[in-house]
């Protein structure tokens, strides 16, 4: 049984950490408030769940960070090390202020975020879908219309290990290739939000694996 960590616990990562509970992974939920305030949360996933210490969830198997990008910073590089990281974060400059090196484009928020995690293993995955989306497309492995996500990572074991783990929670994976690559599933480019349908509509719209993969070839800078 593999236990996830979530470091921020709002409306993806919180839907993740359901998604993780519904397939017998145990769960660690942390966010900058303090843990008594995910403990509602905790009891209605159950007793795979129990909210924590940002500490604490660091020390889990997989880590989830989910939380605003201005803050990554915050995320404590030191109990990381080693381990794989799956970042679900955007930069939206409107919320997060300015940030020279994303505006030129010199690097990705994902590879920020590696750079700050010296030693951890960064794999950007579920940034690109709405929370109402991601919770009601999960489908089981060999479904006809099981829905396919991006990820991008420069570690093959770690993007291993996020693919099995995305298979564990109902959706698969299509390689997105380097961190350096991983523009092509943020914001405003063609994977990002639509293959699975309008906002509106909760149910969302099953993406297959040929959808996800032309819609990243259609991405430009």
């Amino acid at each position: 049984m593999t236990t996830v960590g979530f470091i921020g616990s709002g409306m993806i990562g919180g839907t993740v950490a359901r998604l993780s509970v519904a397939g017998g992974h145990q769960v660690v939920l942390s966010n900058s408030r303090g843990p008594e305030t995910l403990e509602e949360l905790a009891r209605e996933l159950g007793p795979l769940a129990r909210a924590g210490t940002g500490a604490q969830a660091a020390g889990a198997d997989i880590v989830v960070v989910s939380i605003p990008f201005r803050a990554y910073p915050s995320v404590p590089a030191g109990p990381l090390v080693g381990k794989t990281v799956i970042d679900t974060c955007n930069y939206y400059p409107q919320r997060d202020g300015q940030i020279a090196e994303l505006d030129s484009r010199a690097v990705t928020s994902s590879g920020l975020l590696e750079r700050h995690l010296s030693g951890s293993h960064v794999v950007k995955v579920f940034n690109n879908i709405f929370y109402k989306h991601l919770l009601s497309l999960t489908r089981p492995a060999g479904a006809a219309d099981r829905t396919f996500l991006p990820i991008a990572g420069d570690d093959p074991a770690a993007k291993q290990a996020v693919t099995a783990f995305l298979d564990s929670i109902g959706y698969g994976a299509v390689d997105a290739g380097s961190l350096a690559e991983s523009w092509r599933q943020e914001p405003g480019t063609p994977v990002y939000g639509q293959p699975y349908g309008p906002f509106s509509l909760e149910a969302g719209t099953p993406a297959s694996e040929e959808t996800i993969r032309a819609a990243l070839a259609a991405a430009t800078r």
